[in-house]
């Protein structure tokens, strides 16, 4: 009989203990949920995009979505070229452009090429006079 109640205690304690460890899991979860909800927001608007991509998409959904994406698409485009226009224009006023950034470039290089070439010729002179 006491062996009985002893098991039976076992039993019971490790349910205790494993219903405890899983309360303790639970509220890490929360509390990291709630310290980070854009992240998880992020991490579902990822596993949904994921499910999404892996499942075919059928006929009806195709002709559906076709004008959406045309208009995402197109709006897209002309997004990207008015910041490219604005960029390029803005840089322009700053005086950076193509130009100047190849004449910046070869002035650099031939600055490099000239401190190369006298850290040379100083250390054959200084190994001569050695």
């Amino acid at each position: 009989m006491t062996d009985e109640r002893t098991s039976q205690s076992e039993d019971h304690s490790g349910a205790n203990s494993r219903q405890r460890a899983i309360d303790a899991y639970g509220e890490r979860i929360t509390g990291t949920l709630g310290e980070a909800p854009l992240i998880a927001l992020a991490g579902g608007i990822a596993a949904g995009a994921l499910i999404a991509a892996l499942l075919p998409r059928t006929q009806a959904e195709a002709r559906a979505i076709r004008p959406t994406a045309r208009r995402v698409k197109d709006s897209a485009r002309a997004a990207f070229q008015a910041a490219k226009d604005t960029g390029t224009e803005r840089l322009n006023e700053l005086g950076i452009n193509r130009d100047k950034g190849e004449e910046t470039i070869r002035s650099l290089l031939q600055g490099v090429t000239d401190a190369a070439k006298a850290s040379g010729q100083a250390a054959l002179d200084a190994a001569r006079k050695g």
